[in-house]
């Protein structure tokens, strides 16, 4: 993606085998090693294939290896069940039909869902830019409005910065999602425009990037420090809903963050229901 990009399998095998350590494949290290990381006659011996023939898949001079190589290339390279899948999509992309992206609206019945909800709710698209919002996000945090692009927040603004208890962690995991959600899509001009901003500047999200990371969409737990609030730990949802995603911060029953939410509601004039 963006630098003319175009050779992604190749550039997936090199930016993973950096991050496997020959020890942790039981090959001795030794001081004189010039590359970080395994060697690629490594990978080939461990993985049961020539030299030569890994050097034309990092090179991008095959494009069509075995369902067997690639299941024995990701284990050399300790992929797990999602990593395997992206390497898996690099070698077999989507037509380009199916890769074409619509205008993102939110309909209106998510818009009534929102309002009827009585904790911080948002509605965000692949590129992680913020559609929709209730007042109850906003007050939480001005940067869930709808204009803000939450990966650029995050890594941009000291304020999100501060915001996020682990910041380096969140930053990993937005980043490792967002190359998810643009896949083998070289084309796609938001992405590449996201990508040269961010890299230019951001030396995290440059470094994060060059790792290939990926990761599913999922929920878990998010630990902030509100400028008013103060620290909550909230449990975080995020649900696909027609091509787009439902956010959704809701603290545990009778816990120190609910009290702190219903206060938040209070403050802006939101009713809640949630239980004490």
């Amino acid at each position: 993606m963006g630098g003319g990009e175009t050779n992604q399998l190749g550039e997936y095998l090199r930016a993973r085998r950096g991050l496997v350590s020959p020890e942790q494949l039981g090959i001795p290290g030794g001081s004189n090693r010039r590359v970080t990381g395994l060697r690629r006659e490594e990978v080939a011996l461990l993985a049961g294939i020539s030299a030569d023939y890994y050097l034309r898949l990092e090179r991008g001079r095959d494009h069509s290896p075995s369902a067997q190589v690639l299941k024995s290339l990701a284990r050399v390279l300790q992929l797990d069940e999602v990593e395997a899948e992206y390497l898996q999509s690099l070698v077999h992309p989507r037509p380009a039909a199916q890769r074409r992206r619509q205008v993102e609206r939110v309909p209106a019945r998510l818009h009534h869902l929102l309002a009827a909800l009585d904790v911080p709710a948002f509605i965000e698209g692949r590129y992680f830019d913020v559609l929709a919002s209730n007042d109850l996000a906003i007050a939480f945090s001005p940067r869930l409005a709808p204009g803000y692009n939450r990966l650029k927040s995050l890594l941009l603004d000291p304020e999100e910065r501060e915001f996020q208890d682990d910041w380096d962690r969140a930053v990993m995991e937005f980043v490792a999602l967002f190359r998810r959600n643009i896949g083998d899509d070289v084309t796609d001009a938001r992405a590449i425009e996201l990508v040269g901003e961010l890299s230019l500047a951001s030396a995290r999200f440059q470094a994060l990037w060059s790792r290939h990371d990926v990761r599913h969409l999922a929920g878990g737990t998010a630990r902030i420090i509100h400028p008013a609030l103060g620290p909550l730990s909230l449990n975080r949802e995020k649900l696909p809903v027609e091509g787009l995603v439902l956010v959704v911060y809701y603290p545990d029953i009778r816990s120190e963050s609910a009290d702190k939410l219903r206060l938040l509601a209070s403050m802006v004039g939101t009713p809640t229901d949630m239980p004490r």
